[in-house]
């Protein structure tokens, strides 16, 4: 159950409050004044705290902005017999859930605690997937190569310049955009990933820009693109060698100006977008094809990052087993397995034409076929075959 922290100078509505409250089955501690409250609040867990605004020596709204510094996640209600519109916004702006008067309306006060822990809970748990989302694009290795990767991402990603990512297929270029982004001043703006293979030639643009009602046959009512969905933030264009000429000239524009058009309207819409692409061609043979714009390559290739295929960073192979045995397992909902050495071994003999994807897919073969122990024969008999 929820534990609450009270404070207030006056006892009659601090013991009221624990009454009412533990009679709802809350947790309840009292504190007098502000920097008794500070010092509980330090020691405890508090999901709410109820804090007076009118206290000797520190009011209120100090104790509100000693709690806002803190990394809790505690929601603090604001309650006061000398309640004006000016206290309460001032309250609000500083981080309170919301403000309350005196004399205190029970139903008022007990929803408010019911939507303060439910916003609680919201934040707890966006906090857990966020994690979750980071575990799962951890870029994984000790390999010289992959420690020269995460160097430079470190170095880039503080800046808003462009970023070309280049390497094999299934060698984790989106983990290297999503850690740009996450290390940059944009993490907490949209991450926005446009797989440019996977849209035909003839959609592109709409989906990169958007479109206004009745500029095609299936328009049907006004789309926002990709473009500006990622406002503030970052797109992401992987596979880019594959986008057609025509949107390649419109992102350039992009580029260029920092604003769109819309498939269909003549109307600019200012954007401020990071761009990081990828690819897996070499663009610049591509550029002799004709094929890719050499202007556009100038613009994306600010920073370029290659990133090395397995086959060119084995020694990091132990690392990535152990990765995503317990990543698999964990999903599974099983213990996770032990791999011998010998199974390791014969897992750095395998030519590992589809990179970390295939080392992945592999990997939770073996888990799912071997007992506790993969061995080099499981190995041997479920994995090299498929790699042959």
């Amino acid at each position: 159950m929820a534990h609450i922290l009270v404070i207030d100078d006056e006892r009659s509505i601090r013991n009221t409050l624990k009454e009412i409250l533990e009679y709802e089955k809350y947790t309840v501690d009292l504190a007098e004044h502000g920097a008794e409250g500070l010092e509980l609040y330090g020691k405890g867990d508090y999901d709410i705290v109820l804090c007076d605004i009118k206290m000797p020596e520190m009011d209120g709204l100090e104790v509100l902005e000693r709690i806002s510094r803190t990394e809790g996640d505690a929601q603090v209600i604001m309650i006061s017999g000398h309640g004006n519109i000016d206290n309460a916004v001032e309250a609000i702006k500083k981080g309170a859930f919301d403000f309350i008067e005196k004399p205190l309306d029970l139903n008022r006060l007990l929803i408010t605690i019911r939507n303060a822990l439910d916003k609680s809970t919201l934040i707890t748990e966006t906090k857990v997937l966020k994690r979750k989302v980071s575990k799962a694009y951890e870029m994984v290795g000790d390999s010289r190569a992959i420690h020269h990767v995460q160097e430079i991402v470190d170095k880039v990603a503080p800046t808003d310049a462009r970023v070309l990512i280049t390497g094999s297929n299934g060698t984790g270029k989106e983990l290297v955009a999503r850690s740009l982004h996450e290390k940059s001043n944009r993490a907490s703006a949209p991450f926005i990933e446009v797989n440019c293979a996977a849209i035909p030639s003839e959609l592109i643009e709409s989906e990169l820009f958007g479109h206004e009602k009745g500029a095609f046959t299936s328009a049907i009512k006004q789309r926002k693109g990709k473009f500006e969905q990622a406002d503030g933030g970052t797109i992401f264009l992987d596979e880019i060698g594959d986008m057609s000429l025509s949107a390649q000239a419109k992102v350039l524009r992009a580029l260029q100006e920092n604003k769109i058009t819309r498939v269909g309207s003549d109307k600019d819409i200012s954007v401020n977008v990071r761009v990081i692409a990828a690819t897996n061609k070499n663009l610049k043979v591509e550029i002799e094809k004709n094929s890719f714009r050499e202007d556009l390559y100038h613009r994306l290739s600010v920073i370029l990052i290659h990133v090395p295929s397995l086959n060119e960073r084995l020694e990091d192979i132990p690392l990535l087993a152990d990765h995503f045995n317990r990543q698999i397992c964990e999903e599974y909902g099983t213990p996770p397995r032990t791999l011998r050495e010998d199974a390791i071994k014969e897992l750095q003999k395998i030519n590992w034409t589809g990179n970390i994807r295939e080392f992945r897919n592999v990997l939770e073969r073996l888990i799912i076929l071997c007992e506790k122990e993969i061995t080099g024969k499981d190995v041997v008999d479920f994995a090299m075959p498929i790699s042959k």
